[in-house]
């Protein structure tokens, strides 16, 4: 079986997944696996297309992946979409256009966007210590003072220096996620570093369910899904779900039980990887963010978008990585010599993701796998001299 890849260098690690889009403009055409999209070339993407629908099932039986699913976008349009392989190797049910998956860490980002237009509204600010909206303290202490039983007081002051600045941009201080053996804790003053935090979003998702008065989902699903058509994206377990669900798969290809996301789970993760869509929903918020319509009740503002896609923190640079990057608020920016792309990879047991987009390019797209091993297909399509790549920069 090939080397699988691993969940920290698919997540954090993201420069290498995306520095060979970063450099190929997006000038393609193709068509959405119904085939009703006109092409504007025939031949070329035709070829290329073909190319692709060959390749993806190879890549995926190598690698043990029962299924895939992807959406590319052009101009800010959506123009191709196809599933490939199954979404349960128990009914070989196959993989369609409208088959959910789970999304992963993907999910901060949607839940960044949200955040940003609750700043526009004044509702939270951008650079308020979180502390001030909740009085509940998201790290305290347990201490036993003499003669008296457990006790808990509030812990490291630095607390209170948090924002959802620091947060959205994983400069909060937190670790990802707290354990037994590594209790939550603040690792350095928020702001001066980078430490990828899933912890630091549940915070603050639990600032912003206080502050809206709202529980996650319904309040997502009536500010971003719903205005933005994302119809299959939601945190809960519900009926679409129970017919288009894909099966998580093992790096053996065997089935893992379906997670039926609770609204209890949701109120734990939902924001910082519990979300569950179809690589068109997510396609249709990245067209919000590269290509947005005119802001509304919804839509960002100009400035807000461009405060969200500016870098706030340094990832540190590793030798094999020819190209720097950094966090913005939600996304992580490449820095290439051709221009920026933001990115942001997803990892769920049994379920890898990927996005990949520009600003300037108004391209972008969305790969989802339900298998363990998801990364190493992705690697193949995105890295290098690749199909997809040719497809995204053939004029």
């Amino acid at each position: 079986m090939p080397h699988r890849m691993r969940r920290r260098e698919f997540l954090v690690g993201g420069s290498r997944a995306a520095l060979s889009v970063s450099l190929l403009p997006l000038v393609a055409c193709s068509q959405d696996d119904q085939r009703s999209a006109e092409l504007e070339q025939s031949a070329p993407w035709e070829i290329l297309i073909a190319d692709l629908e060959t390749q993806i099932p190879q890549l995926m039986e190598e690698a043990i992946v029962p299924g895939l699913s992807i959406a590319v976008i052009k101009d800010g349009t959506l123009l191709w979409r196809r599933g490939f392989g199954i979404k349960d190797s128990e009914s070989n049910e196959p993989v369609d256009s409208g088959t959910i998956f789970e999304a992963g860490s993907v999910s901060k980002p949607v839940f960044a966007y949200a955040v940003m237009k609750l700043c526009e509204k004044g509702v939270i600010g951008l650079d308020t210590p979180l502390t001030e909206y909740i009085s509940e303290r998201f790290l305290v202490d347990t201490v036993v003072p003499e003669g008296k039983g457990l006790v808990e007081v509030e812990g490291d002051p630095r607390l209170k220096l948090i924002t959802a600045r620091h947060v959205l941009s994983h400069s909060s201080g937190f670790q990802n996620w707290r354990s037994e053996k590594e209790p939550l804790k603040i690792h350095f003053t928020p702001g001066e570093e980078y430490l990828y935090s899933g912890e630091g979003y549940s915070y603050l998702q639990s600032v912003v369910t206080h502050l809206t008065g709202q529980p996650i989902e319904p309040y997502m699903t009536e500010n971003l899904f719903v205005p933005f058509g994302m119809t299959s994206s939601s945190y809960v377990w519900n009926d679409t779900f129970e017919k288009h669900a894909a099966r998580p798969h093992d790096p053996e290809g065997e089935p893992l039980a379906k997670r039926k996301g609770t609204a209890t789970a949701a109120a734990r993760y939902a924001s910082a990887g519990g979300l569950r869509g179809t690589p068109t929903d997510l396609a249709k918020l990245i067209i919000e963010v590269i290509d947005p319509k005119e802001s509304d009740a919804f839509r960002l503002k100009k400035d807000s978008l461009e405060e969200m896609l500016r870098p706030q923190v340094k990832v540190p640079q590793e030798e094999s990585d020819p190209y720097s990057s950094s966090w913005a608020l939600g996304w992580q920016i490449i820095h290439a010599e051709t221009g920026n792309v933001i990115t942001h990879g997803g990892y769920n047991e049994g379920f890898v993701t990927r996005v990949v987009a520009s600003v300037e390019g108004k391209y972008g797209y969305v790969i989802m796998t339900n298998g363990d091993n998801g990364g190493e297909v992705l690697q193949k399509l995105i890295l290098g001299d690749t199909t997809l790549n040719r497809l995204v920069a053939a004029g």
